[in-house]
């Protein structure tokens, strides 16, 4: 246990926050509309985010966090297992708008949620685009 707040569970916790406060409204609002802004914003500043991390500390700390303990698996399981379903809940309304699938399941794949924010604000832009459009015809 540490022995005071560090910079990093201060991080934590605010991650902690926004999540469960994002799943919160998600649950309560099933039909609302995704946000393309927010969605880009999100993919834009965690991009940014990991820039600097990985600037600081490099690409290396991300396999060692991952293997060297079974916790270290277990949450990077945890990641793939959510990307997973994020990528299979997102790809038939990708799908149905016409989005070309590689490129975007290749951006999943290197930057995980970075591409898969990304992915759903483009998602969220053409089926506002497409509403707009079905409902001025």
């Amino acid at each position: 246990m540490p022995d005071a707040v560090t910079p990093f569970i201060a991080l934590a916790a605010g991650g902690l926050v926004c999540g469960i406060a994002a799943i919160v409204m998600i649950v309560t609002r099933p039909g609302a509309p995704g946000n393309a802004l927010l969605a880009g914003a999100l993919s834009a500043g965690f991009a940014a985010f990991t820039a600097v991390t990985i600037a600081a500390e490099g690409v290396w700390p991300v396999i060692v966090n991952h293997t060297s303990n079974l916790w270290g698996v277990q949450v990077w399981w945890d990641l793939l297992f959510a990307l997973g379903v994020a990528t299979f809940l997102i790809v038939p309304r990708a799908k149905a708008q016409g989005m070309n699938l590689l490129p975007w399941t290749i951006f999943i794949l290197a930057t995980a949620s970075i591409g898969l924010l990304a992915m759903a604000a483009r998602l969220f832009w053409l089926e506002q685009a497409r509403g707009q459009q079905a409902s001025a015809a």
